[in-house]
Parts: structure tokens; C-alpha cells; sequence
């Protein structure tokens, strides 16, 4: 039913390959590995009767539709240089050109169109670096002795049998190894390479593989196309010969490395996109909506106020407005587009009126409160702001909660993902993308008018204290935190409740995810499909997620913006939010974990006393260890929504909140509560 509520796609039938080589050569950029023009010419492989060309060591990337050193998958490997294009104008000096045979096609033989994909410099810096190798299996994958998400300094070894080289500095990226267990068929598993911290951007990055082995213990073969670049032997494609002097400088890189070429099984590079590429429209937005919106704040219109809405006395008046805000799209509703200006940003399009809900408690009759900012969980909606625990919470210690449909990502937005996982239109995921601007910037707004027009609201405006404002995201709100902190103009602190990043690491670890795999499963017969598309989704999603912002939050802020201070709390064994996800987070933001009697995290440095600014902090609840492979948490009851109920958490926050300190203030400095398990 899904399938049919989406348009038409661009179908991958009579799409050829494209063989030629990019305009012009490059060498790397010795500070950002990026491509750039060397106006020199290395020449391509000769015409010999050998098929050999010279391997001198020259970056020169021919443009691929499928990839011939991996036959057993057109997108293997991936991403890859060869699916790019030289383009002056961009940061990175590259432009991703993806064919259309390259994407996958539904069981109707629909697949998307690949446009929005083709207007990025460069690869996701949180990607799932992916390839196949048909006799891996899960057996031979642990035999083989690859890194894992609890092994992640096994990455970093001397002999790992895989390597991640930033081919700027030759320095190892830590990463774990994934063989997708989402499937049931060994022979269509995609092996993956997760990066344990974000990539740098407009950086040139080579992976290297060797050790691998099959049922058999024995060291899986090359493919015929690598072994002709590892070996220099004859090869009759274009595609390898023309890559001949390129590998030169990718075995010049990894001997360097100190890895043998003859032991490669495959080997290939990468560029990852730019900052602008991630953040520039979401900042230009930011900039021009704020600007518009003045610093009075955004016009408003008061449409409900319920003074006897909660029974227990805790709320003196639930609120609804509506908001004016800069209007970035082509309509409100799911299918959305961002307009564009003739300066290639997002130009407002008038304003339009957004609902937003405000709690204000029975304590700020007395003292006025604080404006605190909540981010919804997955396509929520604001109205979660009612639960119980949250009216306590903000009575207790003095805020006024309110929030706004993060659009893009909410309830009305569900069955419009549905729909294109299901029918072939995932080229319309940058809708998804392109409304999540809008809902952002509908966010930042919201704070501006809680800490000015509406601080000055006749009626209400008394009992809010604007000397601050804070921000609280569970889950989704949690994962977008960090955008929204580094976007935010208004704020200094804020928590991010359960999050983790990116989200190519989260959905399939997440029970939420569930339902979208059953669409998946009935439309795309191949897990390497699945995979390849969560790649592609990663791709735009960056211009939103924490993956593009996490570099801009504590240091190197945008223009006219302050560094923030921000607390990460995970549950461990959460089922929703996989706290391999958190770490990640955590590791990127360069932040200590406050010990909480619990465990050490791999990158992570620990701390035992309190902590001034940020840090990450776990909470247990005495589940068993979680899955290593890329599948959920399922044992016992699932702890996502148990830290924000804890009265040792909300101590916690309201401190951290007011003065910016963060403490373990679990009893004994031990937060362990496996009293709550729910284990059998």
C-alpha cells in the first residue's frame, strides 16, 4: 500500500557504462589529501600488446557505472573516487557522477534517479565504507580476526586485516568491520568498514584489505581486476588499465603504511565532502531567517490556552500559537523542495505559520522559569512534551518546556518514507532532507521568540525569565542536538538524551527500523541493496545530521556563533538508539566520559570528578551485552525512555542547566539500575 503512494522513478533499464577517464589529472593537496588540478599529464596504460601501462604514481580517477574490481556487485566498492568527476568548482575538486545502473532497482526494475547524489563534492565523512566478497561468511569473518564494535583498537594493529589510511597524513582511522547480518544469505552479505570518529572533510581516504579468509581458512582470492593491478599483469578492461598509474600511488600509500601489496585482496580510494557542502545552505538559512525574524523575535498569534488542562495541578497553562516564520520551501507538506536563489542558496519563499506548544508550571507564579527547548523522537510529534514525568520535571525546578514539529522527520512525514523505500522514488528522500532545513530553522526560531516576543507577551510573559534558555533532546531530538547547538545563536547548553550518530550506524542496530526493513525486504530481494541505499541516504542526510555539524559545536563554531557546553547521556542495551552510535558521538565531539562505576569506552578519556563544560555519561539497567553485528538490542525492557524518569538524572540536568557543571549523582557514584531490566 506503501509502494503506490509515491511517483514515478527513473528506471535503471538501457543505462550504459561509462568507461572514459575525468578531465584533466590531480595530485593530492598535502594538507587535505583533497584532489586538485596539477596541470601534468601521467598519460593512460598503453596500447600494447601486454595491455600494461606505466605505473607511475598519479591520481587520475576514470568515471565508472559499475566497478569491475568487484563483479559480484555494480556499487562494490563503495563509496570510490571512480564514481566522481573532476569539477573545479567545487571545495573538494570533485563532483560524485553516480550512473544509473549503479542504483538499485526495485523488484519492478524502478530505481531512483541518481540527480540529488550528483550534486555533492564528495562521500559521507560517516559512510559505511562497503564492498563484497562473496565467500566471507560470518564464521570466516571471526576467524579472520577483523576488528569489531568492541574491538575497535584491533583496527589499529600492525596486522589488521583491514586499514582505513587518511592518505593526507598515512595516519590508521580506527574503524570496526560489519558483515551485514540483516539478511539471511551468506553470498549477498555486504562487509562494511565503520569509522569509529567522524572522517575529517575534503579529505582523500584508502582502504586496504588483506587476511580475509573463507570456510575453509584459506585466504579468499583476489578478483581478477585487482589481481591485474596488484600484480601487473595484462588485463583486457579499460577500466583497469586505465587505473594503472592511480595505483601506483595507492600501493605507494599503503607500502608507506608498512603493508605488503602482494597480500592485497582489494584496495581502492575515496574523498569525503566538504564542510560547505554539508553545512552552507542550513547556515545560510540560519543566518537570513534570524535576520528576518529580527532581534525582537517572530510574530505570533495565541490560538489555545487551557489553564485546567492538568488534573494534578503541576501545569498553569498549556499553550498553543501559531508562529510566523521565513518560509524556505515550495509548500509545508511532505514532497516539500527548498527554493533556491540565483546565489545557489535557499531563498525564503514568504512566511508561513508554524505550531508550537508551551508548557508553563505552577511554580512560576512564584519565580518566573527558564525556556526549555525539547526535541521530539522519531517522527513524534511536540505534543510529547505532555508526559508526566516531564510536567513534574519543569515544576520542580523551574522551566517553561515547549516545542515544535521538527517537519522532515515528524508523524506526518511517515508514510511519505514508507513510500519511497517501497517503489523505487528514494531520489525523493531529499525531500525528506530539504524539510528538515525547514524544520531546523523552525526550531531556532522558536527559542528566539521564547527569549524575546514572547518573554514580552502581556499575559504570559511574566512568569518566563529569558536570562537563558536550554535545550533538551530524547532520541531524534537527541541525534539532531548537536546541529541544533551548533546552529543555535541563543543557547549555551543543552543535553542530548539517548543520540548517537550517524544514522548509516543507527538504523539498523534500532527496533524502530523494523517496519521500513519490511518494506525494504518486499521491494529489494538484495541486503546489498538495503545497504547501498542506507549509504545514499547518509549522503544527503549530512546537510542536517550531527555527521556534517559535530566538527562546529565545541570549537571551530560557525561565524557569530559561541562555543557550547553539552551533556550526552546513553542507557546501555538501549534497543532504539544503539549506544555504539553514542560513542561515536562522544569520540568525535572530543569529549571525556564522567565515570559512572560502569565501564571504560575505547577513545573515549574517562573521568572521575566532576566535569566543567561536557562530557558523555552512561547509565546501566542491567541488560546483557548488546549484538556485535549490525542488528538490535532485543533482550529484557528496552531502557530508551528510563534515564529521563531517574530523579538522579533530572538532578543531574537542572545542574548542569544552571551552571555548567556535570556530576555523577547516582548513590555511591555508580549508576547502576538493574532493578529496572525487566530481564526474565
Amino acid at each position: 500500500m506503501l509502494g503506490g503512494c509515491g511517483d514515478d522513478g527513473g528506471s535503471a533499464e538501457g543505462s550504459g557504462t561509462e568507461t572514459g577517464s575525468s578531465s584533466g589529472t590531480t595530485t593530492a593537496d598535502a594538507s587535505t589529501g583533497t584532489p586538485t588540478d596539477s596541470g601534468t599529464s601521467t598519460g593512460q596504460a598503453d596500447e600494447s600488446s601486454t595491455g600494461l601501462g606505466p605505473e607511475d604514481a598519479a591520481e587520475e580517477w576514470p568515471l565508472l557505472g559499475c566497478d569491475p574490481l568487484v563483479p559480484s556487485y555494480c556499487a562494490a566498492p563503495f563509496p570510490s573516487n571512480v564514481f566522481t568527476v573532476e569539477d573545479e568548482g567545487t571545495p573538494t575538486g570533485r563532483r560524485v557522477q553516480l550512473a544509473q545502473e549503479l542504483l538499485p532497482a526495485d523488484a519492478a526494475g524502478t530505481a531512483p534517479l541518481p540527480d540529488p547524489w550528483n550534486e555533492l563534492d564528495g562521500f559521507s565523512p560517516g559512510i559505511a565504507i562497503s564492498t563484497h566478497f562473496p565467500a566471507v561468511t560470518p564464521g570466516s569473518l571471526e576467524a579472520s580476526n577483523t576488528a569489531t564494535a568492541i574491538n575497535i583498537a584491533r583496527s589499529l594493529e600492525d596486522d589488521s586485516p583491514t586499514v582505513l589510511l587518511n592518505a593526507a597524513t598515512g595516519e590508521r582511522v580506527p574503524h570496526w568491520v560489519d558483515l551485514d547480518a540483516t539478511g539471511t544469505d551468506d553470498s549477498t552479505r555486504m562487509f562494511m568498514l565503520r569509522p569509529a570518529v567522524r572522517l575529517e572533510a575534503s579529505t582523500r581516504y584508502i582502504v586496504a584489505i588483506r587476511g580475509l579468509l573463507d570456510d575453509a581458512g584459506s585466504p579468499i582470492p583476489a578478483t581478477e581486476g585487482f589481481a591485474a593491478l596488484r600484480d601487473r599483469t595484462p588485463s583486457d578492461d579499460a577500466a583497469i588499465n586505465d587505473r594503472r598509474p592511480l595505483y601506483g600511488d595507492i600501493f605507494m600509500h599503503t607500502t608507506e603504511a608498512g603493508l605488503d601489496r602482494d597480500t592485497m585482496q582489494l584496495a581502492w580510494d575515496f574523498t569525503t565532502a566538504s564542510q560547505a557542502n554539508n553545512t552552507a545552505w542550513m547556515v545560510h538559512m540560519r543566518d537570513e531567517g534570524l535576520d528576518l525574524v529580527g532581534a525582537e523575535g517572530p510574530s505570533y498569534t495565541i490560538t489555545s490556552v487551557d489553564d485546567n488542562w492538568d488534573k494534578e495541578g503541576r501545569i498553569a497553562h498549556r499553550i498553543f500559537l501559531e508562529m510566523e516564520v521565513p518560509m524556505y520551501l515550495d509548500q509545508a507538506a511532505p514532497l516539500a523542495n527548498l527554493q533556491f536563489g540565483d546565489d545557489g542558496m535557499p531563498e525564503p519563499n514568504g512566511t508561513a505559520m508554524f505550531e508550537v506548544e508551551i508548557l508553563i508550571p505552577a511554580s512560576a507564579s512564584t519565580t518566573p522559569v527558564r525556556p526549555l527547548q525539547y526535541g521530539h523522537g522519531l517522527l513524534g510529534s511536540k505534543e510529547q512534551i505532555e508526559s508526566g514525568h516531564f510536567r513534574e520535571f519543569i515544576d520542580d525546578y523551574g522551566y517553561a518546556l515547549f516545542s515544535v514539529d521538527f517537519i522532515g522527520f515528524a508523524s506526518d512525514d511517515e508514510l511519505h518514507i514508507g513510500a519511497m523505500l517501497g517503489n523505487g522514488t528514494f531520489h525523493n528522500f531529499k525531500s525528506v532532507i530539504d524539510r528538515q532545513h525547514q524544520g531546523m530553522l523552525n526550531s531556532l526560531v522558536a527559542m528566539r521568540m521564547m527569549l524575546t516576543s514572547f518573554a514580552n507577551d502581556p499575559t504570559y510573559g511574566g512568569l518566563i525569565d529569558p536570562s537563558a534558555g536550554y535545550y533538551l533532546g530524547i532520541s531524534q531530538g537527541g541525534i539532531y542536538g548537536p546541529t541544533y547547538m551548533a546552529l543555535s545563536t541563543d543557547i549555551e547548553r543543552g543535553t542530548f538524551g539517548v543520540p548517537g550518530m550517524p544514522y548509516n550506524v543507527l538504523l539498523s542496530r534500532s527496533v524502530d527500523f523494523d517496519v521500513f526493513f519490511d518494506i525494504l525486504r518486499a521491494s529489494f530481494s538484495d541486503s546489498r541493496d538495503h545497504m547501498m541505499l542506507l549509504n545514499m541516504a547518509q549522503m544527503l542526510w549530512d546537510r542536517i545530521e550531527p555527521t556534517g555539524y559535530t566538527p562546529h559545536l565545541l570549537e571551530n563554531t560557525f561565524e557569530g556563533t559561541e562555543p557550547k557546553d553539552v551533556l550526552i547521556r546513553a542507557a546501555i542495551g538501549d534497543h532504539q538508539v544503539t549506544n555504539f552510535g553514542a560513542h561515536i558521538m562522544a569520540r568525535s565531539l572530543g569529549i571525556p566520559h564522567l565515570d559512572t562505576g560502569i565501564r571504560e569506552i575505547w577513545g573515549l578519556e574517562q573521568a572521575t570528578d566532576s566535569v566543567d563544560g561536557s562530557a558523555y555519561v552512561e547509565y546501566s539497567f542491567g541488560l546483557p551485552a548488546d549484538p556485535v553485528d549490525n542488528t538490535p538490542q532485543r533482550e529484557c525492557e528496552d531502557p530508551h525512555g528510563k534515564i529521563r524518569r531517574l530523579d538522579e538524572a533530572r538532578q543531574q540536568m537542572d545542574t548542569f542547566f544552571r551552571n555548567g557543571t556535570i556530576e555523577n549523582t547516582c548513590e555511591g557514584g555508580t549508576c547502576d539500575f538493574s532493578d529496572m531490566s525487566g530481564c526474565k
